[in-house]
């Protein structure tokens, strides 16, 4: 056992310089009435007991108390320095948010409260076992959210300030939750690009292009310091957390033109400012969110969503917030017609054509400028109430001619000199442009209770005339990091030329669903690997892009005929991206010839099979995991929002 270099009996002669009690405060009383002591709870006054000892003027304390939740991580000094990091730049800088907030809150003559629960980095647990606490963490930390706002008992109202990918999730499913009370979603914000650095994104293709001689370990080790232009704000890209932001403004929890904002720049600081005085005018005018979060509101998320080529981890999201809010799901119908009607109207990273960084879209006029073009498409509901205590089509009207949108499109093409036209546009514009719809939910006998693909984000020149179409061998895998060796190798090992990965063992039950963008943006910006296909039961990054399949179910530990496919086998990849539509099959046996590859002698082959041997649960998934995996069933599985149905589970359990 090595020397110890201290002693906990090391004591300064200062640390002896304590005191054991305190001398009481003069001249001040807490606002206490006979009434209020005999006939009210203690705990309301032992909370103003609470708030005096904090430091909260007794003379001022009173019930009129509203709630900060966010998601802060990480210790800074008032210069911006980091004393204790955070997990990542998304929850870095919210309590500036939450400071701006309480300050006019407290000017207002309210009782601000902050607390905190703070959420994971799915960039920094990407290829590790941390992945698999991921979505699950979601619903632990919604119901911790829950928990802490029922712990306010006079609570009058509810900010709550997310940026990332779960982050942002379980703060919309617990004001979801809470939807009696008046809220206000305030978006972290976007980090801002460097000039001429790589996004965040791109750059986790780092290691597997360094492995095939396409970077080298200098251009990584230097690039790295720079990826991040500043300290706080979600990734650069339109990922899960640039999703969850727009689907919380199209939802009307967040006030129009707030999500996207530049991280640390005035106007995200003024938009905290702003989102208190609406909270306000909703506590003032009796308007709770379930005013405001209804079937019309989701609606209009899915039509934005797909209007902007979002994260296909929305489909997991917004049937969670509207199964909190006591709303209707939407289904996969449901995911397929919005599909088909909604054209895409942004070029944003990942998508393309020119991709553009989230604080362009920002600037071009954000959520609020799609929705002005989507009003015009007559796309969505306008009768919506939302967080300004205006209609959307109140809100569509006075953006439409505001200074506010000419000065930030102004903005856009002073300093980047880009066309605020380029970004968002008019569908007349966007067909011209190439850009394509978003998602396609192929079917086939590998996927008989569904499946996805951001088909938008496939490079064009795969199409012929609008249709993809990849018929290959397929490489099966039951872990991630063997696919990953096999993606960095240049042997015999190597994923090859038409081949096909199959990546299972990846679901709710098996793994936790984890995402697997450590795979999907090494296919995309690898060379030698580009266009190579993707399938899984598991799910992928807001960023990942390619012919990737995923959320297929049922998933192979479970029963799905994916888990049936062997080295090998003959599988058919084809998405139709004219009528949105679209078929995985394995359509024959390795050595087959190509004359007898049909479905019908795929669907006779995996009748005849038996799963493989080699399914089976990922042995570090944590209990906890495996029972999330087991009570999201309840609710409908990956379809459902993974999310738990205590009626279903009572029912069950008797």
């Amino acid at each position: 056992m090595s020397e110890t270099q201290f002693s906990f009996l090391d004591t300064s002669e200062d640390a002896y310089k304590i005191k054991t009690k305190a001398s009481p405060k003069e001249g001040v009383a807490l606002p206490y009435t006979e009434e209020f002591l005999t006939k009210e709870t203690s705990g309301d006054a032992f909370g103003m007991v609470q708030d005096a000892g904090m430091g909260w003027q007794p003379s001022a304390i009173s019930n009129n108390h509203v709630l900060i939740l966010t998601t802060l991580g990480g210790i800074r000094e008032e210069t911006g320095k980091a004393l204790a990091l955070g997990f990542h730049t998304g929850h870095w800088e919210l309590g500036i948010l939450a400071t701006d907030a309480a300050q006019e809150l407290s000017a207002m003559r309210y009782q601000p409260y902050a607390v905190h629960c703070s959420d994971p980095c799915d960039g920094r647990t990407q290829g590790t076992d941390g992945m698999m606490d991921s979505l699950p963490y979601r619903n632990s930390a919604a119901e911790v959210m829950g928990r802490l706002i029922r712990s306010l008992p006079q609570r009058k109202g509810l900010i709550g300030i997310a940026t990332c990918d779960k982050g942002l999730p379980a703060m919309m499913m617990a004001l979801a939750e809470a939807s009696d009370l008046p809220s206000v979603l305030i978006p972290g914000g976007s980090t801002l690009p460097t000039e001429g650095i790589e996004d965040a994104g791109t750059f986790q293709s780092a290691g597997t292009r360094v492995a095939h001689g396409e970077m080298t370990v200098k251009e990584a080790a230097e690039m790295g310091c720079s990826v991040c232009g500043s300290a706080g704000g979600g990734c650069q890209f339109l990922g899960t957390a640039a999703s969850s932001q727009v689907v919380g403004e199209a939802l009307g929890m967040a006030l129009p033109h707030t999500a996207l904002a530049p991280s640390g720049e005035p106007i995200w600081r003024e938009n905290a400012r702003n989102s208190a005085k609406a909270l306000d005018h909703l506590i003032r005018n009796d308007i709770p969110l379930k005013k405001i979060l209804t079937d019309d509101a989701v609606h209009n998320a899915m039509v934005v969503f797909a209007a902007f080529g979002a994260s296909t981890n929305m489909l997991l999201h917004i049937p969670a917030f509207a199964f909190n809010a006591g709303l209707k799901r939407p289904t996969v119908e449901d995911w397929e017609a919005i599909n088909k009607i909604v054209p895409r109207i942004v070029d944003v990273l990942p998508n393309g054509p020119q991709s553009f960084r989230t604080v362009q879209v920002y600037c071009a006029g954000g959520v609020i400028e799609v929705m002005l073009h989507l009003r015009d498409m007559n796309l969505l509901r306008l009768d919506c109430l939302t967080v300004t205590g205006k209609t959307l089509g109140e809100n569509l009207d006075d953006w439409e001619s505001s200074e506010r949108r000419k000065r930030f499109k102004a903005i856009l093409k002073d300093q980047d000199g880009v066309d605020d036209r380029d970004v968002i546009m008019s569908a007349k514009e966007a067909e011209a442009k190439g850009l394509t719809r978003s998602l396609v939910f192929p079917q086939g006998n590998l996927t008989p209770e569904g499946s996805v693909v951001k088909s938008t984000a496939i490079a064009a020149e795969l199409f012929t005339d609008g249709i993809y179409r990849h018929r290959g061998p397929v490489r099966i895998f039951t872990n991630e990091p063997d696919a990953i060796f096999a993606l960095r190798s240049k042997g015999e090992d190597r994923i090859k030329e038409n081949e096909i990965i199959a990546l299972l063992c990846r679901g709710p039950r098996a793994a936790g669903m984890p995402e697997t963008a450590q795979i999907t943006i090494a296919l995309k910006y690898t060379a030698a690997l580009k266009n190579t296909p993707l399938i899984t039961d598991g799910r992928f990054s807001g960023f990942s892009s390619g012919p990737c399949i995923g959320h297929i179910g049922p998933e192979a530990v479970t029963g799905g005929p994916v888990g049936k496919l062997l080295d090998g086998d003959i599988v058919e990849l084809l998405i139709d991206n004219i009528n949105m539509s679209g078929s995985l099959n394995l359509i024959a046996e390795a050595d087959t010839d190509e004359s007898n590859w049909s479905i019908e002698n795929g669907d006779a082959i995996l009748a005849a099979r038996k799963p493989r041997e080699d399914l089976a649960i990922d042995p570090k998934l944590p209990d906890s995991v495996k029972l999330w995996g087991l009570l999201q069933e309840t609710g409908g599985g990956t379809w459902g929002g993974c999310v738990t149905d205590v009626n279903v589970l009572t029912e069950k359990l008797n």
